[in-house]
């Protein structure tokens, strides 16, 4: 009979954290980038909740994510105006492969009175992209 085996507690978070992905194991991360970058407009736009990208983004983005949104929802309510649908259409989105599992993309969204790039860092955990990086400029 052998003895029971102990795992320190370090072993035991290695195990539970997200594991990295290799790129032959993800999908296309094109579709994708599109439509985080509408979503990440939806949501300052107050019209999308950011409670339902969450499991899109790592916690340092999704932090900023909702900060910007509570700020955006205050200046909305400063100024007396309700969310609105914004209206944009994805004109190009631009990936890059620096390493195996990981994508900088770039999505360039045309709206009615500006244009903008939002780029992100998606990464590859758990057999999916996460993004652990995303602006709006």
């Amino acid at each position: 009979m052998t003895a029971p085996r102990y795992r320190h507690s370090q072993q035991i978070q290695e195990m539970f954290a997200p594991q990295p992905t290799a790129a032959t194991q993800l999908p296309d991360p094109t579709p994708l980038v599109g439509t985080l970058a509408g979503a990440v407009l939806e949501v300052i736009a107050g019209v999308r909740d950011v409670e339902q990208l969450a499991r899109w983004f790592t916690e340092e983005p999704y932090l900023n994510l909702v900060m910007r949104s509570n700020l955006a929802a205050r200046a909305r309510s400063a100024r007396g105006e309700t969310a609105r649908q914004p209206a944009y259409s994805l004109r190009r989105v631009m990936c890059f492969f620096p390493a195996d599992g990981v994508v900088e993309a770039t999505a360039i969204v045309v709206g009615p009175l500006r244009t903008r790039a939002i780029p992100m860092r998606l990464e590859g955990y758990d057999r999916r992209w996460r993004a652990t990086s995303i602006a709006i400029l």
